[in-house]
């Protein structure tokens, strides 16, 4: 399946690979922007809307090898031999997948606040119940829309991330599919090891990448290295990017495998 994109090309190219810059659950291509405008001044950027969100194609399979597969139609459609990967959340394990997949394709691997595992866990309930809030009401405006939101979900800034999809009175993910496929969203199956320096950005106050799943994650990934940013939660790049941004410039730097 190709996907949605927005491609922009390097201000001062430096003859790097492309950056593709993969959102997570709920997101769309405009949610890592804050990194494409710090690496299109280097790279040509690629921001890509994943299967079921943004304007990319709908699908009643929302698993990681389908969205891997997705990335791998998208290279082939841009004709990018092989790319630096960054993705957060959702997006960052679909960029694992894919090293299994096309390890070949992936140059570099950044994963923003995920790890390899199945986490066993259902976080996104309230978010759930506030988007169908919105959609049972009809409600037409980001106003109003607001207002229900407020109802199941305490973070405003959550709020404002979501309605960012609410275009003209209407979600811009396939809410029916993400509910059903949520298991294998938050899922995953053990992957093939990849052999090259990875990098795991992680928010310190996340739950997301934590100790309990180091052993799982140096298993599909032995020559990882988190990088942990102090006072910041899952959304780590949207609250300190400048910290995210100077982690990735260091390992973008370091010589390909």
């Amino acid at each position: 399946m190709k996907l949605n994109t927005r491609a922009q090309s390097a201000q001062h190219p430096h003859n790097n690979s492309p950056v593709v810059l993969v959102h997570g659950l709920f997101g769309s291509l405009d949610n890592l922007g804050v990194l494409a405008r710090e690496l299109v001044q280097e790279y040509d950027v690629v921001q890509v809307d994943m299967r079921n969100h943004g304007l990319s194609p709908r699908s009643d399979e929302m698993n990681y090898p389908a969205m891997a597969q997705d990335l791998l139609d998208t290279l082939d459609d841009h004709h990018i031999d092989k790319a630096l990967f960054i993705g957060h959340s959702m997006g960052g394990k679909a960029v694992m997948a894919l090293s299994a997949l096309a390890p070949e394709r992936v140059e570099k691997l950044v994963a923003i606040d995920i790890a390899p595992v199945d986490y066993h866990v259902r976080r996104h309930d309230e978010i759930f119940a506030a988007i169908n809030a919105v959609t049972d009401a009809r409600v037409t405006t980001r106003q109003q829309a607001a207002s229900l939101m407020r109802e199941h979900i305490k973070e405003e800034g959550v709020i404002q991330f979501l309605l960012k999809s609410f275009v003209e009175g209407a979600w811009r993910f396939n809410v029916p599919v993400l509910w059903e496929q949520y298991p294998h969203i938050v899922g995953w199956e053990t992957i093939p090891a990849w052999p090259y320096p990875a990098l795991f950005v992680c928010g310190g106050n996340s739950p997301y990448v934590t100790e309990q799943y180091r052993s799982a994650l140096l298993e599909q990934f032995p020559q990882a290295r988190a990088h942990v940013i102090a006072g910041a939660g899952h959304w780590v790049h949207a609250e300190k990017p400048e910290a995210v941004m100077r982690a990735i410039n260091r390992y973008l730097a370091e010589k390909s495998n």
